[in-house]
């Protein structure tokens, strides 16, 4: 058979005569869907927060034992009158500055490395497993014998606690590039550095951010460890008096102070990570 014959014979698919083309397969959620999750999320809050309540209101165990909402938020508006506070809050927060900022330096830079390089993953691998399965409050008083109880061995935990879900995840960011792209890359001749750089990287962006936001639950939970066994100051020792005195609603001021933060934090990484992804489908 001829090309004109073909041409003859076979059907000519256009643009114009195959409709399915003209829609995106992109879903598009509606200003209701996209408000739900807020929605959903405050009532279940306020409702937890109004049954919380009224059980505190039966005094079935005394205030000591079980707070209502309201005299929590009484303790957290005296606890911001103190002026010793501020000084609590700007040492816990240079703690975390420093420890996990250093952990995503770190961890993402071994993380990028282990994923890329085998030879290198085989080398640190049993480094990593060792002090990821191991917990890092153990090493406190080792870092209490080495640095003293200055910000020194609470950065030590801080950067522990962080660094090794960055290292995972950004190691398995790396491997789970889809083979189909590097073989399209390299096939136009680009480079290891350039495949790298075009391909790998940007396609591992959402698994390094999903390792900075466990890495902050981790280092939050390796501040208030260490601020709670060796500080002077801090919100994590805050707790730890409230708790030794019985303060009870202090103690969970505190506690509402150091998880709004990681709620803040976690919100902002999570919004960054969307925008990273904004490219995938929605589904239904």
């Amino acid at each position: 058979m001829s090309i004109k014959e073909a041409d003859r014979v076979l059907p000519v698919t256009t643009r114009e005569s195959d409709p399915t083309r003209e829609r995106r397969s992109v879903l598009r959620p509606s200003r209701i869907r996209m408000y739900e999750p807020l929605v959903i999320g405050t009532l279940s809050v306020f409702f937890a927060l109004t049954v919380w309540q009224l059980v505190a209101n039966a005094r079935v165990y005394s205030v000591l034992f079980l707070p209502g909402p309201w005299d929590v938020a009484q303790a957290f508006v005296q606890l911001f009158q103190s002026d010793d506070i501020w000084l609590d809050i700007a040492t816990s927060g240079e703690e975390l500055a420093i420890g996990y900022g250093m952990a995503i330096v770190i961890g993402l830079t071994l993380g990028l490395l282990m994923g890329w390089y085998t030879r290198f993953q085989f080398g640190l691998d049993p480094f990593v497993n060792f002090f990821y399965s191991t917990p890092r409050i153990v090493f406190i008083p080792l870092f209490i014998l080495w640095f003293g109880i200055e910000l020194q061995p609470k950065i030590a935990v801080i950067f522990l606690g962080a660094l090794f879900p960055i290292i995972i995840n950004t190691m398995a960011g790396v491997r789970n590039t889809e083979a189909a792209l590097l073989r399209v890359a390299r096939s136009f001749g680009a480079s290891d550095a350039l495949t790298f750089r075009r391909v790998v990287l940007p396609g591992s962006v959402p698994f390094i951010l999903t390792g900075f936001r466990l890495g902050i639950g981790h280092a939050l939970t390796g501040l208030v460890v260490a601020e709670y066994i060796a500080a002077k100051h801090g919100v994590g020792q805050i707790i730890a008096i409230a708790s030794q005195t019985f303060q009870t609603p202090k103690a969970l001021a505190g506690v509402v102070l150091i998880a709004g933060t990681g709620m803040l934090l976690t919100t902002v990484l999570h919004r960054i990570e969307n925008r990273f992804q904004s490219w995938r489908p929605q589904i239904r």
